[in-house]
């Protein structure tokens, strides 16, 4: 029997989650900083056979972690470490910003899942390009002679800025971040800006991407891979369209999804789901539904668009599925805090043992 489900029972499930997270990021961060995270980094170390190559990059693994986790890029090293074949920071906006009032994020264990309204809560993009440099000098002096973890920026639009200036708003963040990215994500996804998800509307993604493709090429004096994750709740119309659209720009790929609102058919108490309130589910009920919008991409796209696929994973044979409905790259976020530190050191040895 694993260790750390009794942990979590006895400990960080009686804990206010979000402190739960900043003590168990704490102690993944410790454990980085000493010789443990050489340790760490040679037994999670992916098999070689795992090596996926994409949009230009080469990935030690088909699996990493999605945003959200590590907002502000302080723990990338430490992360990787633990077997994250890439580490998606952020989201990072422009201007600093507390994000929204807490308490604001709230497990429904009986679901496996969580409700965030964290509302980019983050130090910026000036603040965050400093450990973005660190971590990549680090990433490359552990990882000498073979692909290094990948370092994904997630961006957003700082909330105080009105719809009207977003793009200028993601330019600003492009201009600071592109260069030590990657790749690039733009979020028009999270339900926890208001108004974000109106620049998913075709008319209005457009622009913004066009935009910040061209700023992170030129900031960067290379190209900087770009894709754009979307929500669950779009229709598959509007899935569809977004597809049209990355394959008309010429985008690399399009990260699929972010949380959703819906709170349809979840095991736990509906007392115990209002009580969360607003904000983005994630964990295991968005499985179906991310299957679903993987394989409408899938369809339209084919292999012309990196496709990563993120909500609902927890197992080697989530990730597998995914694989084989079509995604290039699997993420996950919410099953970490469930299954503890090796988590994707247990999905690596899965996915090995599946290939043999």
């Amino acid at each position: 029997m694993r260790f750390y489900p009794m942990f979590f029972q006895a400990v960080f499930s009686r804990m206010d989650a979000e402190r739960a997270h900043r003590i168990g990021f704490a102690g993944i961060r410790a454990a980085g900083a000493t010789p443990l995270g050489a340790v760490l980094r040679a037994r999670t170390r992916p098999d070689p056979g795992a090596e996926v190559r994409a949009m230009g990059l080469r990935f030690p693994s088909p699996f990493g972690l999605a945003a959200g986790f590590d907002k502000g890029a302080e723990g990338i090293g430490a992360l990787a470490d633990l077997g994250f074949g890439h580490v998606e920071i952020g989201t990072v906006t422009a201007q600093a910003q507390p994000g929204n009032p807490r308490p604001r994020l709230f497990r429904l264990v009986r679901d496996r899942a969580v409700v965030n309204r964290m509302g980019f809560n983050n130090d910026g993009a000036e603040a965050v390009a400093p450990r973005l440099a660190a971590a990549r000098r680090r990433l490359g002096r552990e990882h000498p002679g073979r692909a290094r973890p990948v370092v994904g920026v997630n961006i957003g639009k700082t909330k105080l800025v009105p719809l009207e200036d977003a793009v200028e708003d993601y330019l600003r963040s492009t201009r600071v971040l592109a260069p030590l990215a990657d790749y690039l994500v733009v979020n028009v996804s999270s339900p926890n800006t208001p108004g974000l998800r109106q620049l998913q509307e075709i008319e209005s993604l457009r622009p913004l991407l066009r935009a910040v493709g061209e700023a992170a090429d030129g900031a960067a004096g290379r190209h900087v891979p770009l894709l754009v994750k979307i929500a669950p709740d779009l229709t598959d119309e509007d899935v569809l369209a977004v597809a049209d659209l990355a394959l008309d720009l010429g985008l690399d790929g399009v990260v699929a999804t972010n949380t959703t609102t819906a709170r349809e058919g979840l095991a736990s108490d509906p007392a115990e789901v209002e009580a969360c309130g607003a904000g983005g589910l994630s964990g295991a009920p968005l499985r179906r539904r991310s299957l679903e919008v993987l394989r409408l991409l899938r369809e339209r796209a084919g292999d012309r668009l990196t496709l990563v696929s993120v909500g609902g994973v927890t197992t080697a044979e989530d990730v597998r599925e995914r694989l084989d409905a079509g995604a290039t790259l699997v993420q996950g976020y919410t099953a970490f805090l469930y299954e503890g530190p090796f988590w994707a050191h247990r999905i690596n040895r899965g996915l090995a043992r599946a290939r043999r």
